[in-house]
């Protein structure tokens, strides 16, 4: 009982030091948009290099392989955000634009959007603020008609603010 108390404060108090916030912008059936924010005290130099290395804050329940150390970044125009593990590999992502300590875009069909030929479209910016950094996850998704999208982006939405959180939260 010590334990799962001295957990659920723990988890409470993560849930003080970092303020996030999620928002599904807009939704269809053959389009999305989302956007989360959250705030981090580290610089946007030292977050960047937290940013580039996904296993150190992706969530492993969102990787084929259930471990996050077998997430990869390569850090180029063209570079692939990958997962390679002992008898399979995936790509997550395509790095589409680097700005050091500033900006990460890829073109990044996650999961289950991967099947659906969805293009999304995920940018990462870092804004130095007052306390740090701010972090905003901008993402924008389109497929057919029959991608349901519109029932896909409040999951969508789970994840990637599970993911800001995990970013900025440095255990």
């Amino acid at each position: 009982m010590k334990i799962i108390n001295i957990t659920l404060l723990s988890v409470f108090l993560c849930g003080l030091v970092t303020k996030a916030s999620a928002t599904v912008v807009e939704a269809s059936p053959e389009h999305y948009v989302l956007k989360q924010e959250a705030e981090s005290t580290l610089k946007p130099e030292k977050l960047w290099q937290r940013l580039i290395k996904p296993e150190s804050w992706w969530h492993p329940d969102h990787t084929y392989s259930g471990d996050s150390a077998n997430l990869s970044l390569d850090l180029t125009a063209g570079g692939l955000w990958s997962e390679t593990w002992d008898g399979g590999s995936v790509l997550h992502g395509q790095v589409l634009l680097v700005m050091n300590n500033k900006q990460l875009r890829l073109n990044a069909p996650f999961g289950p959007l991967q099947e659906k030929a969805v293009q999304v479209i995920w940018t990462i910016t870092l804004t130095p603020s007052d306390k740090g950094t701010l972090v905003v996850f901008d993402e924008v998704a389109s497929g057919s008609q029959s991608s349901e999208l519109d029932k896909l982006a409040p999951a969508v939405d789970f994840v990637k603010t599970e993911a800001i959180k995990r970013l900025v939260n440095i255990n």
